[in-house]
């Protein structure tokens, strides 16, 4: 710091003014003018202290602080970086208005937390101050930008289709009962994007259990996306599958010689006879595929005649393209040697099963994915029924297996974001994994209750199925037999 003599003296050079060296002693020693000398250079330094303040309030307040965008509804997380305070000379700061937006901060780690309420573009006040300002002055403000999108599922709409329109069905259908000694619940829930549009659920389901020789026949079928009356194709496969066992193949008592078969070589172990009952079975199933596959072909040609309106698709090589639907079929028995299983599949859709001690798991169906695939096949194609690529007698097996846990029908709405892979449904533990998912081990907490009652049990499932995964919005159907 300047002396006295020091300060006058560049003051008098700074106004060309000629010094006389007894003159600016005599200024210098004068008390008076010390103190006005310190009185300036009292205010000097109080205006680059208040000079500095405001530097540093100009520079934080202007410093952009980006955050990312986070999601309603979905949890959000973003630590700030300390430096920015430091470095501004930020000694005390206050983030309002956190509340309203579903947000905390730990001021330890300056970490923003929190599942957003809302959506929407929001600025986030950071009330502030730098060091040097007085405690009792107001602080100062700081606004950063943060955007909260809003959540997934309240961008769809729920449609209800038109109850009027040719073929309608319920958009939800559920049910549950006993197969003997199991229990079985099946729901088909229409997906979020038939329900943002108001088009129909193309899933379906049917089922039936034959008091009379305890028998079960499962059906489970999704309607392609791009027929126009796949709905009823789906509807019309599986209702066909159990009225042609109804009428057809149990009075004719088709079944009860596979039984038989089965019997005598669970006691004599004679593989030629187990063989024999095998192709019995594929045979007894076959015949009621190809009988729902020409009811369709029926229905079509007479859907033709009636509405010849409705048929307007350009490149359409027969009437029954319009009714395009997949279809899992499971015929299922306890017998001496355990269970029974007659399986069809064409399509997407898999059959898989769990054993008893929940230690395997097993795929019971092929599917039309992958090297032979080339895209799924419906029942309602002809070329399925003399494919040299995928030989009919190929999609039908007979399985025997001691006891379960769990037999499961679905359609890739189910398939597809559980399982993602073809290769998954090879996996045990991706079973497993599936199962402590239906009991409610899931980001919802929404299980099913395998123990209580059935009607309840039915009624969970249904809820289970309105999960949500991205991308992932086809109809859902799922039996379950346990």
């Amino acid at each position: 710091m300047s002396t006295p003599s020091e300060y006058i003296k560049k003051l008098l050079h700074s106004k060309n003014k000629v010094i006389n060296d007894q003159l600016l002693e005599e200024f210098s020693n004068d008390e008076y003018f010390q103190n006005k000398i310190q009185t300036i250079k009292d205010i000097q330094n109080e205006i680059m202290e208040k000079w500095q303040i405001r530097t540093h309030i100009i520079n934080f307040t202007d410093k952009t602080i980006r955050v990312p965008n986070g999601t309603q509804n979905i949890p959000y997380t973003h630590t700030i970086n300390k430096f920015l305070f430091e470095e501004h000379h930020v000694v005390k700061y206050h983030f309002e208005g956190l509340d309203e937006l579903g947000l905390t901060l730990d001021k330890e780690t300056l970490t923003l937390e929190g599942t957003p309420k809302i959506s929407g573009n929001f600025k986030l006040k950071i009330l502030f101050k730098v060091e040097g300002e007085p405690e009792i002055s107001e602080p100062n403000e700081k606004l950063i930008d943060i955007v909260f999108n809003p959540d997934p599922k309240s961008l769809w709409k729920n449609i209800p289709s038109d109850t009027e329109a040719i073929f309608w069905k319920e958009d939800n259908k559920s049910t549950s009962g006993s197969l003997g000694e199991k229990s079985i619940i099946i729901a088909s829930n229409r997906g979020r994007s038939h329900q943002n549009d108001g088009s129909f659920r193309d899933d379906d389901f049917a089922y039936k259990h034959f008091e009379e020789n305890d028998w079960s026949v499962v059906a489970v079928a999704d309607g392609a996306g791009s027929a126009s009356f796949s709905r009823e194709g789906s509807r019309v496969a599986c209702n066909e599958i159990i009225n042609y066992f109804e009428n057809e193949i149990l009075p004719n008592k088709q079944l009860e010689l596979i039984e038989t078969k089965l019997d005598e070589f669970a006691e004599t172990k004679d593989e030629p006879l187990l063989e024999e009952a095998r192709n019995d079975g594929k045979k007894v199933l076959y015949k009621a595929v190809l009988h729902a596959h020409t009811k369709i072909n029926s229905l079509a040609e007479e859907t033709f005649e009636k509405h010849p309106e409705l048929f307007t698709k350009k490149n359409a090589n027969y009437k029954s393209e319009y009714f395009h639907t997949t279809l899992i079929v499971t015929a299922i028995k306890k017998i001496k040697l355990g269970y029974v299983f007659l399986t069809f599949g064409v399509g997407d859709c898999p059959i898989g099963i769990v054993n008893k001690d929940k230690t395997e798991a097993r795929l019971l169906n092929w599917l039309d994915v992958g090297e032979f695939g080339g895209g799924t096949r419906f029942l309602t194609q002809p070329s399925i029924f003399h494919s040299q690529e995928r030989p009919m007698a190929t999609r039908f097996k007979v399985h025997i297996i001691s006891d379960f846990s769990y037999l499961f029908l679905m359609t890739d709405g189910i398939y597809d974001p559980k399982f993602e892979v073809e290769a998954n449904l090879e996996k045990t533990g991706k079973w497993l994994e599936f199962i402590t998912d239906l009991e409610g081990n899931n980001e919802d907490g929404i299980g099913v209750d395998f123990g209580g009652e059935l009607s309840v049990a039915e009624i969970q499932l249904s809820n289970w199925m309105s999960f949500w995964s991205k991308g992932n919005h086809d109809d859902r159907t799922l039996a379950i037999i346990y």
